[in-house]
């Protein structure tokens, strides 16, 4: 059972993991420096996997798989799969996105993911993302972009134009009212490709393309009259991200493991799973296979190592709200600090069955962790998560697990300090056993 000490000290690696990871790619790029720095290889897809180092890992835009390989296991084991997403709901800047009125500078805004809007409202955010710039030689070359000044807000209206609002509550176009403010005079003045250019060096001309997108600049913040919480942006999933990073990390580490451990961490799980980087695509499955090939395995023991194979799918769980306890399936209530929490949906829309629940379990208890379980009350709808996607692709056994948390899809969610590090040590039990 994980101490208050302890909890405390892992909370706040975590927070740190988080400030340092505002878009995907950042995300991408904080894992790759914390792997290299424990010993991993970066392999290039486009490159032939012949060689494949024990430890290493290979990027695809938003997403990063990572693996260790026992010595000795055989082309036929069966992997221990830890899938995670990346992104999170957020607001990211229109391709052409200078826009303003009555003498205010704007960014147009493209709501991604099924954000909370009105959490948006009234903070000071900052920009983030990548850039795509042309070469003298005529050449792509990719830049990370990361500026956590107070640049931008998107200002509420006045309560003296909405006089109805806390009874009614905030209603919000997406078109209309969610464009930040980040400045004054002509619209057409110093656009944002000049900024951005100005703020990676580049020349303006250079400039091709970007994915850029706000994030609330306020750092991550352990709080509470004991220090029981911890409140931070992107929770929702870079938590789940940090925990099977440092479980992996750590079987490597000992070197010890059942079978073949991959960390796969997708990009657009909030919108959908549907790209090249996504569960729905093609990353895992071609990782997998091809490690197989790289230890003298063909289609056979392909299809082997998938039926021996078990998948864990960490996204955040909801908690007990308690200003809205009816909101919650009365016999499955959840509490921050209590440990894991099991995701069950008959509707499949998680993929845990009687099987992986029981293997869940277990490595809890061995992990000295305590387990809930979440159920959706059955007269509201259920959210989802890489879990199905996963089972269905590669038909792998799959059990879906979280970290409880309020505020989901905030710009700032909340969790409990001691549930990331009691969920880490039971994935440590799951994925090397």
């Amino acid at each position: 059972m994980t101490d208050q000490r302890h909890g405390l000290e892992f909370a706040e690696r975590l927070a740190a993991f988080i400030d340092a990871s505002p878009s995907p790619y950042h995300v991408v790029a904080e894992v790759a420096e914390r792997l290299i720095a424990t010993g991993f290889t970066e392999l290039d897809e486009r490159d032939a996997f012949q060689s494949v180092p024990v430890k290493g890992f290979a990027r695809r835009g938003g997403s990063i798989h990572a693996w260790f390989m026992p010595p000795g296991a055989g082309p036929e084991v069966g992997f221990r799969v830890l899938g995670a997403h990346t992104d999170s709901p957020n607001l990211r800047v229109k391709p052409q996105p200078d826009t303003g009125r009555v003498g205010v500078r704007q960014l147009g805004v493209e709501v991604y993911g099924g954000a909370l809007l009105n959490s948006w409202l009234d903070r000071d955010l900052g920009l983030s993302g990548r850039v795509y710039l042309e070469t003298a030689a005529g050449t792509l070359e990719e830049r990370l972009f990361l500026d956590s000044r107070p640049l931008a807000r998107v200002a509420q209206l006045a309560i003296h134009l909405d006089r109805e609002v806390n009874e009614k509550g905030v209603q919000l176009n997406r078109q209309s009212h969610l464009a930040p403010l980040w400045g004054l005079g002509d619209r057409e003045h110093s656009g944002f490709r000049h900024y951005l250019a100005g703020r990676i060096g580049a020349d303006e001309a250079a400039v091709r393309s970007f994915d850029v997108m706000f994030h609330d600049i306020q750092p991550s913040r352990v709080l509470g009259r004991d220090r029981e919480f911890l409140a931070a942006p992107r929770l929702d999933n870079l938590c789940s991200c940090f925990c099977g990073l440092d479980a992996l990390i750590a079987i490597a580490k000992r070197g010890e493991a059942a079978g073949p451990v991959v960390l796969a961490l997708f990009d657009h799980e909030e919108v959908g799973s549907a790209s090249r980087g996504g569960a729905a695509g093609p990353p895992l499955e071609h990782i997998m296979e091809r490690l197989v090939l790289a230890r003298g395995g063909g289609r056979e023991d392909l299809l082997r190592a998938l039926a021996a194979s078990f998948c864990v799918s960490a996204d955040m769980a909801h908690a007990t709200h308690p200003n809205y306890v009816e909101r919650h399936e009365p016999d499955h209530l959840v509490f921050m600090n209590r440990g894991p929490v099991l995701k069950v949906n008959q509707n499949q829309r998680y993929a845990t069955e009687a099987l992986t629940a029981a293997r869940f379990e277990s490595a809890c208890r061995a992990a000295g962790a305590p387990m809930q379980s979440f159920v959706t009350r059955t007269d509201l709808g259920c959210g989802s998560t890489i879990g199905p996607l996963t089972a269905t692709r590669l038909g792998l056994p799959t059990v879906d697990v979280g970290v409880p948390q309020l505020s989901m899809h905030s710009s700032r969610e909340l969790c409990g300090v001691l549930d990331p590090a009691l969920m880490t040590d039971t994935l440590e039990v799951l994925l090397r056993d």
